[in-house]
């Protein structure tokens, strides 16, 4: 079964590759009876101020649950619900 580091980067890798952002922050890594289960933090375009078709620098922070199986191949991501503080 791969290490905790190679978790990591292959979050980093999918997320980069999958939603194109330059930047990947792993939170969170723990070990499933499957795999891994891992949280990672996003700033990608603010998808409201790209619905309205104006050009924004505003990013908005997201945060993806990934699964991966023992062999670091991504079963599934989603991104979380915002939480209201």
């Amino acid at each position: 079964m791969a290490n905790m580091e190679e978790a990591k980067k292959a979050v980093a890798e999918f997320l980069k590759k999958t939603l194109n952002v330059k930047d990947v922050k792993v939170i969170k890594v723990g070990k499933s009876e499957k795999g891994w289960e891992t949280e990672a933090e996003v700033y990608e375009e603010s998808s409201f101020i790209k619905a309205l078709g104006l050009p924004t620098r505003v990013k908005d922070r997201n945060i993806y649950e990934i699964k991966l199986d023992d062999k670091l191949e991504v079963e599934s991501y989603e991104r979380k619900k915002e939480e209201k503080e």
